[in-house]
Parts: structure tokens; sequence; C-alpha cells
């Protein structure tokens, strides 16, 4: 079930579902869980600089205390094929069962969840640019594990890339044991005399319970609080390099819905853009929420299209939360939005004033050529400038259309 696509795979339009692409539904992964690889690839775009990679001296797993833990290290400076490891974080060695040293990927207990994230590396060497995964194993326990990682590339020189640097979150489901012992218990429960909430059965994440924060699927209130979760959608589609529907439709409509908060706000999102150094264009509005939301840093051309996407939207008065459904339902999807909405900017073009008869038009010279036409049949003269007039080198007179285009050059 391992996935790892990248952003210009073909198989985007091919009408397959894309199964453990990052930012898709397939798994049941919360908010919290789900950001940490986001936090992750911001991370590593703040260390770029204008960079192609972000160079290996400025990254400090070990005093990273959000998602260092649950991070590993990948050193190619001696050779792709066997790998050094330079760093595993707590959480993921207690997690695989690793008490002693692990020099290399060989080392790498096989079956353990360290073996899933080492086992993409080679596709960033192929890629070139980070690549985001999710997909479920059954474990050395034998449990069912649920993942979702990313490995970014890193380099000492700003060109080779020599370093991967993975972070990879779990979860661990319940045995199916242990689940029906669980369910009953709780069937039990229901039919007692109790008043109390009986809590339900809880699967603990790598980096903590997320009990009291907000999931990704609530609504949320200030502009500020969809604006961090538009980013967050756009930046699972751009940390995984995905092509799927599912995942750029929910990034786009978390995108619609800041923009139809922002048109209340309008002095919020004014200091918004002014801390991001994003310039307002009023004949093109859209394009400062795409930046605002996808990075101005985006590929241009797919910043123009995510903003036209969200002027079709406005234009047309999509709600709140309804644009991802108007993408899934619309045929030919993006492009076609994109070509209509474009067309639909597109001036109407001027009519066409009427040309004069040909027959109604003022004889300027009469030169005597035998062109084999009928008496008032239209003939097309090409000529040179001479010093006494005009000479003709050639006749045109089975052209009704370029005779047509002449006479409306004449006005």
């Amino acid at each position: 079930m391992d996935t790892a696509r990248g952003y210009d795979d073909p198989r985007h339009d091919d009408g397959e579902p894309t199964h453990g692409g990052v930012g898709e539904a397939e798994l049941a992964i919360g908010g919290d869980e789900r950001r940490m690889h986001v936090r992750a690839y911001n991370h590593w775009v703040s260390l770029l600089r204008d960079r192609p990679y972000p160079a290996i001296a400025d990254l400090e797993p070990e005093s990273i205390a959000d998602f260092g833990p649950n991070s590993v290290l990948l050193d190619f400076s001696g050779g792709l094929d066997n790998p050094s490891i330079q760093f595993i974080g707590k959480a993921l060695r207690d997690e695989c069962g690793v008490d002693g040293p692990l020099a290399r990927i060989s080392d790498v207990p096989a079956r353990s969840l360290l073996s899933r994230l080492t086992d993409h590396y080679l596709q960033i060497i192929a890629n070139r640019a980070p690549i985001g995964f999710e997909a479920e194993f059954i474990g050395a326990r034998g449990h069912t594990t649920l993942y979702r990682g990313i490995l970014m590339p890193f380099s000492s020189d700003a060109e080779t890339i020599d370093f991967i640097y993975g972070v990879i979150n779990w979860r661990e489901m319940i045995a199916a044991d242990d689940q029906a012992a669980l369910d009953a218990e709780l069937a039990a429960a229901v039919r007692g005399p109790r008043h109390d909430p009986v809590p339900a059965p809880s699967r603990a994440w790598a980096d903590g319970p997320s009990a009291g924060t907000q999931d990704e699927g609530e609504a949320t209130d200030s502009l500020d609080d969809r604006l961090a979760a538009a980013r967050d959608s756009a930046a699972s589609a751009r940390a995984a390099a995905t092509r799927s529907h599912a995942a750029l439709y929910r990034a786009l409509g978390r995108a619609h819905d800041f923009a139809l908060a922002a048109a209340q706000d309008g002095e919020r999102l004014a200091a918004m853009l002014e801390d991001a150094g994003i310039k307002a264009q009023p004949r093109a509005p859209m394009t400062a929420i795409a930046k605002l939301v996808f990075g101005a840093d985006h590929d241009k051309t797919r910043l123009t299209e995510v903003a036209t996407v969200l002027s079709y939207a406005q234009r047309i008065g999509v709600p709140e939360g309804g644009l991802a459904r108007v993408l899934e339902a619309a045929e030919g999807g993006i492009k076609r939005i994109v070509a209509d909405e474009r067309a639909a900017r597109r001036p109407a073009p001027a009519p066409r004033q009427p040309a004069a008869p040909l027959a109604e038009r003022a004889t300027l010279a009469e030169v005597a050529i035998d062109c084999g036409l009928e008496d008032g049949a239209p003939v097309v003269l090409l000529g040179r400038v001479t010093a006494g007039g005009i000479a003709v080198v050639g006749t045109i007179a089975d052209d009704a259309k370029l005779a047509d285009r002449v006479l409306r050059r004449l006005g």
C-alpha cells in the first residue's frame, strides 16, 4: 500500500483512485497528527534561503522538540547503496525497539516503522524534491499500524543531494481480540444504569493525544484560523508533491473559504498581505489570496490557475465549504474551469464594420492585364514601388477571402 507519487505523475487524470497519497482521506488521520509532516516541510522550506536544497549544516534534528524525536537523518556522502544513519529520534527509536546503535540502513530491523521510512529514500534522489507518503502495514508485534511520513533532501554543497532527513508519524491500531473485548465491555456498560459518559477506546499517536485541539474538519472563526487551515491543506499537497484530486480540491476549497472570510475583513487581510510582503493587484485580487495560501514561491503557472479557480468560484457564487464539491462535479475538472474562466474574462470582439462594396469604390488607375475573369470580379494585385509609380508583378484572382480581407483593410 505504500505510495509516494510525484506532483507531475501522469496517473492524476487516469480516473483511478489514489491510495495512500498525502492529503488523501483513505486513512483516518487527525488534524494535529496530519500537520506534523507539514510542520517538518515548512521547516525545510525555511532553511532553503534561495538555494536548491537546504544546507545540512543548518539542520539540528536533536534540537527540534516538535518532530525531532520522530525523525531520522541519512548520510549518502559515502554512496547510495547503503547510506549511514547519522541521527534517530527517541520516539522512533523506542517504537522500533532499537537498543544499540544503528550505523547503516542495512542495520534497520525488518518490518519496523523505521524500515517504512528508509524504503523511500531512492525516490528523493530521483525526484530531487521532498516526497510525502502514507500507508499501513503489519508491524513486528502483529498490529496494523497507520503511518504518514515525509523525506526531504539536504546538501553539503548546495548542489548534490547527499543527506536525507525523514519525519514519520504513526498510529497503531488495537488488536482485533482486544477490540472485541472492549466492544463487549462498552455494550455491557451501555445496557447498565450508568449516567456518566463512557469513554470510547482511544488510539494514541506518537506525538501525544490531541484532546482539546481543533480537528482539521472543524469550522474556524477568525481569519487567521482560516488562513492557517488553508495553508495546512496547501502545504500538504506541496509536501507530498501529489497530484491527488482530493488533496488539491480540499486545498482550493479552503482557499476559497478564506477568500470569502477575507472579503468581510479587509483590514485584517491587508495586514496579512503586508506581513507576507505580497502586493494586491485590484485587477487580480485572487492572485494575492493564492500567494498568501499556497506561498509566493509556488510555481507561477499553478498560482495563476489557483487564482483563476478562486475567481470562478467568486463569480458564480460558490458558498463556503462548497468549492471542493463543485470541482469534483465539474466536467473536465480544473483545466476546463480555468479555460472557461479565462474565456469569460476575454472581452468580446468588436463588431466588424462592413466594407464598402467593390463596385462602389473609386478607380485609382487602370492596368491592362488579362486575368481571365468576368467584368467586376475581384482580383488582388501584388506590386512594388518604382520611380514612376507601381509595377505590378503578379495577380491573385481565385481567392475571394483574401480579396475580402484586403477590402476590410482599406476600410
